[in-house]
């Protein structure tokens, strides 16, 4: 075990471990060790300020056979990203190990926001992925998509990147109805005519539809439109 895995888990909380396992069921539990996020955070922080060597050095060793190790890997990238093209490099090379929903949305890279025009580019690049290992490289861009870009960034033909994904994978399209959802509340005028006129899988629709009706920031009105706009699946 090296020094880092030892030290998460000195971190760990054996009552959490249990908990935490229901909640990524893809990951082995037996690579779980019960690290609260808060607490990984502090220690991502710690490590990139006080070791930024060492920190760099995990980094370049692939895989982590930890689920916190990928999480304090994720964690690392934003904090020692300093350009977009930095994170990308960290990203392609990361993502293709990710095998959970839980690692891949808590990346957050705050050099993103240097440059948006370039991120979108390299989103375009992971949500089109294909081939063996891209589940997870596939649903980043859509979230990254979603967190980013349905601001003042965002533009009408965006929506159609996330359309377009035609993946069977369950998480990549639990992130597009996700991304619906708040495209639905965030630009309405250019989301709702995709649902009117239903463009995408019934299931990803009505999905979207219901996590945007789950909102507090829609009317009750405008929840009861929702609801008509639900379409029947096989």
């Amino acid at each position: 075990m090296s020094d880092i895995a030892r030290e998460l888990a000195e971190l760990a909380d054996p009552e959490y471990r249990t908990f935490q396992a229901k909640l990524v069921p893809t990951v082995d539990p037996g690579r779980i060790l019960g690290v609260r996020t808060p607490r990984l955070r502090r220690y991502a922080r710690d490590l990139a300020r006080t070791d930024p060597a060492g920190a760099q050095a995990f980094l370049g060793d692939l895989p982590h056979p930890l689920y916190e190790e990928m999480n304090l890997h994720g964690e690392l990238i934003g904090l020692l990203a300093r350009t977009p093209d930095e994170a990308f490099e960290l990203l392609d090379a990361f993502l293709p190990h990710v095998d959970n929903w839980a690692t891949c949305d808590l990346i957050k890279v705050p050099a993103f926001r240097r440059d948006l025009p370039a991120v979108l580019g390299r989103l375009r690049g992971w949500m089109g992925a294909t081939g063996p290992g891209t589940e997870y490289v596939v649903r980043f861009g859509v979230v990254q998509l979603m967190e980013l870009f349905l601001g003042d960034a965002f533009e009408a033909g965006q929506l159609e990147l996330v359309a377009r994904i035609d993946r069977p994978e369950y998480y990549i399209n639990m992130a597009r109805a996700w991304y619906f959802s708040f495209a639905l509340i965030k630009q309405p005028e250019a989301t709702l005519p995709m649902f009117e006129r239903p463009v995408l899988d019934a299931w990803t629709h009505n999905k979207a539809l219901q996590k945007a009706r789950e909102s507090r920031r829609v009317t009750p009105e405008r929840k009861a439109y929702l609801q008509s706009l639900k379409v029947p699946t096989r």
